[in-house]
């Protein structure tokens, strides 16, 4: 059994697929493993160390890939990678399959089966696969390091013989992973700090962290969420509400962290224009959904935008890969947890259980064909 780690070709992307501790799990289950040279430099981890852990160094792709059954990215494999992948070969990443269903294709084409991390389903027994958590729990707490960067003035308050500095007040608008990360990095810089979401459980969980709770908690907001525990798109009436609490809240806030994200669909937008017109001139915006467009008018990927009213819009795309070394280190424990699911342990030969409820919620491609029933062309 062969397993490669592919080094990523997008420029931004910093991650790596598996780490020198992966990779020691990896020949315990009695794989070779092969590392594309420089796959972890970004990440911080140097080929010795690799190689230190017991894993082949390939000069390209083409090499590392060469015959093997499991290939391990972070985002799937470009069209000039997937000629160098075996046919029935196993390729798992993160897939991003909404939108791209031409990439999907091109995967089913050239006969790899591949699986796509961020489907795995949220059941007990998938927790340590979910690359979902793992990388906004780091992008939340990003969210507060750079918007306090930002941000002209100190977070906590502080009373000083030249006088008291106020704390900061901080607005996490989305209380999921990333969301709650934020709320608890905030508090333990100091800020004052509240959060709104459209899910009823968000309220406890918000409240638990020290944070105070704001939303409109009409009939609608008690069933706001899905089986799956995302949240569902709310009608227009309650985004009316909620908008109009929010905007008055914003108003009086000095960072404000959006984190509202829906799978599979364009991110909701929850802060207008005139909202970002009604707050104080060096306030600062913080949104983690730019690469889905974004929750906030006039945010920009990779850009900090200045307003006319002197408010910053912070719109970095990855937030995850701008802590590299530790959304490796847990992306890698993910993909080891998965991929363990699929060896046969006695043979030391890559088995898949294609019945397992975990291969089906993502497995996107088998055999030359689309097998997802949410990615499969339309008759």
């Amino acid at each position: 059994m062969r397993i490669a780690v592919l080094t990523e070709t997008d420029p931004a992307e910093p991650r790596v697929a598996a780490v020198p501790e992966t990779v020691k799990k990896y020949k315990a289950l009695g794989a070779d493993v092969t590392v594309q040279s420089g796959a972890g430099r970004t990440a911080g981890v140097p080929d010795a160390e690799y190689e230190a852990a017991g894993a082949a160094i390939a000069p390209d792709a083409r090499a590392a890939a060469d015959g093997a059954d499991i290939v391990l990215k972070v985002r799937r494999p470009s069209a000039e990678e997937l000629p160098a992948l075996k046919r029935g070969a196993a390729v798992v990443a993160i897939m991003d399959p909404y939108g791209h269903e031409a990439e999907v294709r091109a995967m089913a084409e050239a006969g790899v089966s591949a699986f796509a991390m961020e489907l795995m389903p949220r059941i007990t027994r998938a927790q340590v696969m979910d690359v979902l958590s793992s990388q906004a729990n780091l992008a939340g707490y990003r969210a507060v390091v750079d918007g306090a960067a930002t941000y002209g003035r100190a977070l906590p308050m502080m009373m000083t013989a030249a006088g008291t500095v106020p704390a900061a007040r901080i607005f996490v608008m989305g209380a999921g992973v990333a969301g709650l990360q934020a709320i608890a990095t905030a508090r333990r810089l100091g800020a004052v700090v509240t959060a709104t979401d459209v899910r009823p459980a968000a309220k406890e969980q918000v409240e638990s962290l020290g944070a105070k709770f704001v939303a409109v908690e009409d009939d609608e907001f008690k069933q706001a969420e899905t089986a799956g525990g995302y949240a569902k798109e709310m009608s227009a009436e309650y985004k009316k509400k909620q908008a109009e609490l929010v905007a008055t809240h914003i108003a009086k806030q000095d960072i404000v962290i959006t984190t509202a994200l829906i799978p599979g669909r364009p991110a909701p937008r929850l802060v207008s224009g005139d909202m970002v017109a009604a707050m104080r001139p060096g306030s600062v915006l913080v949104d983690l959904a730019v690469e889905r467009g974004g929750n906030v008018e006039g945010v920009k990927a990779d850009e900090v935008v200045e307003t006319g009213n002197g408010v910053k819009i912070v719109g970095y795309a990855n937030v995850p890969g701008r802590l590299a070394a530790t959304a490796s280190s847990l992306y890698a424990r993910n993909l080891y947890a998965f991929v363990e699911t699929l060896v046969d342990k006695a043979a030391k030969t890559l088995a898949v259980k294609w019945d397992d409820e975990l291969v089906k919620a993502t497995c996107l491609t088998r055999d030359g064909a689309v097998v997802h029933p949410n990615f499969q062309p339309k008759a």
